[in-house]
């Protein structure tokens, strides 16, 4: 069953104002792979759930072509939209009908959208599309394990955080649960005999209060969240940003903090 929790116009703007952009700590993971197990050169990556295109932008400089695919025509309006990258498609469809041919396929990858694929059917397109010796590279981040700090005040922006988080576990689809853990499941299910998992690749970056806000703002429980009661969803962002000043004692949401995020990454080779 394909999921549909990311398709609204509005959403799909939130998501590219706000989502993160795959580190290259990560990019360089994949692609270190994919150079050990199948060699140049690299023609087509496919990105799977795509969303606003982050992902395909980061890896399109390695490939000849790179073609992102998503459920959401808003999503993919908003990856249209970004100039500069003439060897990038974006198509509609979904991880479990691709519209390639047999082995024609050099990568298929997917940041933080695994999760909500059909395990078995997804599995069965990326036997019969990658190339021999093609790879499949799922990548995401855990955010349980999420840690922001600034100055003396970490531990309570981390509690805010939490509460955050606690407020809208009702609105939060078992589908989460199996990215934070690191798609152990789908990564068992993997009929390649050769694969394997990186569980942890630290990121250390900044983020302003207002964009990490943002951030909260694209999750789909979220988004969940607001369609029911919209004027406490909004409160709750309004309130967490304001929380957040208070504890950092700035006045601007601009101001950045730091943040730490353990990134994951699910790796395969087709056999020959």
């Amino acid at each position: 069953m394909t999921h549909r929790l990311f398709e609204g116009k509005e959403h799909a703007s939130i998501y590219q104002q706000y989502r993160f952009t795959p580190p290259d700590e990560v990019k360089n993971v994949i692609l270190e792979y994919l150079d050990r197990k199948k060699g140049q050169p690299h023609v087509r990556a496919v990105d799977l759930g795509c969303g606003t295109g982050q992902n395909s932008r980061l890896i399109a400089p390695h490939f000849q072509e790179v073609v992102g695919i998503d459920i959401s025509e808003c999503q993919l309006e908003e990856a249209r939209g970004v100039p500069g990258y003439p060897n990038i498609t974006y198509r509609k469809g979904t991880a479990e009908d691709l519209p390639f041919p047999d082995c024609s396929v050099d990568l298929l990858t997917a940041a933080s959208a695994a999760h909500w694929f059909d395990q078995s059917r997804f599995l069965a397109e990326a036997s019969r599309v990658l190339k021999p010796q093609g790879c499949i590279a799922l990548l995401g981040f855990t955010d349980c394990n999420t840690i922001l700090f600034y100055k003396d005040c970490g531990e309570r922006l981390n509690k805010i955080y939490e509460e955050v988080k606690q407020q809208l576990l009702p609105y939060t689809r078992d589908q989460v649960a199996i990215a934070n853990g690191k798609l152990e499941e789908l990564y068992s299910a993997i009929p390649f005999p050769d694969k394997e998992r990186v569980e942890c690749i630290p990121v250390n970056s900044t983020i302003s209060v207002s964009n990490f806000v943002g951030f909260i703002e694209s999750f789909s429980m979220y988004q969940l969240y607001q369609a029911k009661d919209f004027h406490c969803a909004r409160n709750l962002l309004l309130n967490t940003q304001k929380r957040f000043l208070e504890e950092m004692g700035v006045t601007s949401a601009d101001s950045e903090m730091g943040i730490k995020q353990e990134y994951f990454c699910v790796l395969a080779s087709k056999p020959q």
